[in-house]
């Protein structure tokens, strides 16, 4: 029988750009303990859990609060396993335990900007007729409005918008990188929804500039 929801943060050991980024410091404690912290705090979980090949970020995970029922296993910890393949195996191992849960929210370990207030409202969007929920933000530029080098020429990719003013563009958004919302249960006939964010509380940490510029928008977010 499925009871309640689960937090699941993947956490994966190996990280080629950044070393040891989802326990790296930032802003005075490893990146991986906002995601925990929020979620706790949110209290929207029956269960907050990373999922980790290692021991190190387990030993993190735990000091701030989440569980590591079991470790991942070496298939869903190389380059090629993607998140879906790292839900699957947490959700089947959850059923040799008995246990299946209604939602589960994936939020990453390098996710700063998830809050608990985010979580709930997140949560709080999957009715009957939901099945997933993903965080989004406006591009700040109308992608319709992009420009690309052709023969060495600079051109509009979308012609026909080049006279059209931006704010008679269609609005259009990109995923956050910070958590989503789903069923276990994957339901075709249900429909995603968006949870828009604002710019400032959004950032891609892909490497050392992306990390600054990361905490300086946290500081940001703290002091507004």
């Amino acid at each position: 029988m499925k009871q309640g929801n689960i937090a699941i943060i993947t956490a994966r050991g190996g990280s080629k750009r950044i070393p040891k980024k989802n326990i790296k410091d930032f802003c005075g404690k490893p990146i991986i303990a906002y995601s925990i912290e929020a979620a706790i705090e949110s209290g929207m979980f029956d269960e907050v859990m990373v999922s980790t090949d290692s021991e190190e970020i387990a030993e993190i995970a735990k000091k701030y609060g989440a569980k590591i029922p079991f470790m991942r296993t070496a298939k869903t910890s190389d380059d090629f396993a993607t998140t879906a393949d790292v839900l699957d195996e947490v959700f089947e191992e959850y059923k040799k335990q008995g246990r299946e849960f209604e939602i589960a929210v994936c939020i990453y370990p390098t996710a700063p900007f998830v809050t608990a207030e985010k979580l709930q409202r997140a949560v709080a969007l999957m009715t009957e007729d939901v099945g997933a929920v993903t965080p989004v933000v406006r591009y700040s530029f109308p992608p319709q409005r992009a420009m690309v080098v052709r023969d060495g020429e600079l051109e509009y990719q979308y012609p026909e918008n080049a006279g059209v003013r931006s704010q008679d563009l269609e609005p259009v958004y990109h995923d956050c990188g910070q958590f989503y919302v789903m069923r276990p249960e994957d339901d075709e006939d249900l429909k995603t929804v968006p949870l828009i964010c604002s710019e400032l509380e959004v950032q891609d940490i892909d490497n050392e500039d992306d990390w600054k510029l990361a905490e300086m928008k946290y500081r940001m977010m703290q002091e507004k």
